[in-house]
């Protein structure tokens, strides 16, 4: 039963979000649950959102299910040649062919979002497996795509050329275009909600989402995210860990993830925006995930 204070609590908590991403100039969704208590706090969560490269933690999934069951090894060396490489993060900012094992590739898409390192780990688990195990879990809405194929989306509607890199042709093109394209669009591109990604999530952290060793992986490997500019940013106390996967994409700026207290409390949490501009660098908008992350952890660690 909720009680009237918790009524007065949860509206505190709308007030303040909607505060916060007015300041950042942001429209936010957000979705916690308490892993053990399985309370939950929504704002927005059933709203489709764009996922960006939080699409990546089913296919580090699929990689470490198929790692746990002997199908795939991986210490099996894979070469991210130059048609995976279009210029970015880790490997595919590379100037040459670079080896590396599928557990390897796995570690560059999730901590650093390396886009090459995705589709190559894409094209070796199989998408149909990917799509299978999501399905299979009861997230048939989670969407995914390699990152080339969006990137060749975004090519044609803006009509640049096929053959040169995506990010050299985008210089000049006018906000408005780029906020319009349907890379930025619930539905036309990889989608989810907030309240099915944090239950992802959830199921990844109880060992539901497959063996127990491959729940574990992938826990580690998130653990391990570089970027310390948006859910990090809401929870600088010493002792509290996080393990996330950021997503970016134009006036995209997300972030999913789980927060770990020194008491045991575990709470995975995912805070998705759009903004009002494409340009690169929206240290607001980062700066607000970390925000709404933590009034929305804060609201259930309140109610226990």
């Amino acid at each position: 039963m909720t009680t009237a204070a918790q009524t007065d609590t949860a509206e505190q908590a709308h007030t303040v979000l909607a505060y916060t991403f007015a300041q950042a100039g942001v429209e936010g969704f957000v979705h916690a649950r308490d892993l053990e208590t399985g309370a939950e706090f929504d704002h927005g969560a059933d709203s489709q959102v764009v996922l960006a490269s939080v699409f990546k933690i089913p296919i580090a999934l699929e990689y470490a299910r198929q790692a746990a069951a002997g199908e795939l090894d991986p210490a099996r060396r894979h070469t991210v040649t130059a048609a995976y490489r279009v210029g970015g993060s880790g490997t595919d900012g590379c100037a040459y062919d670079v080896e590396m094992s599928a557990r390897d590739l796995a570690f560059m898409m999730m901590t650093i979002s390396d886009n090459a390192a995705t589709d190559l780990l894409l094209d070796i688990v199989g998408p149909d497996r990917v799509r299978s195990t999501l399905d299979g879990l009861g997230f048939p809405g989670f969407g995914f795509s390699s990152s080339a194929a969006l990137d060749d989306d975004i090519r044609r509607e803006l009509g640049l050329a096929p053959d040169r890199s995506l990010d050299d042709q985008l210089a000049g093109i006018p906000d408005e275009k780029l906020l319009a394209l349907r890379a930025c669009a619930p539905g036309s591109s990889p989608s989810s909600t907030p309240r099915e990604v944090t239950a992802l999530l959830a199921a990844i952290w109880r060992d539901e989402a497959g063996p127990a060793s491959a729940c574990a992986e992938v826990r580690d490997i998130m653990g391990q995210q570089v970027w310390q500019h948006r859910l990090v940013s809401g929870f600088p106390e010493a002792g509290v860990r996080l393990a996330g996967k950021t997503g970016t994409d134009f006036a995209v700026r997300n972030e999913a993830g789980v927060v770990e207290y020194p008491d045991g409390r575990r709470y995975a949490v995912g805070v998705f925006l759009r903004t009002s501009t494409a340009v690169t660098r929206q240290p607001l908008a980062d700066r607000a995930i970390g925000r709404a992350a933590r009034v929305a952890v804060d609201h259930l660690r309140a109610g226990t």
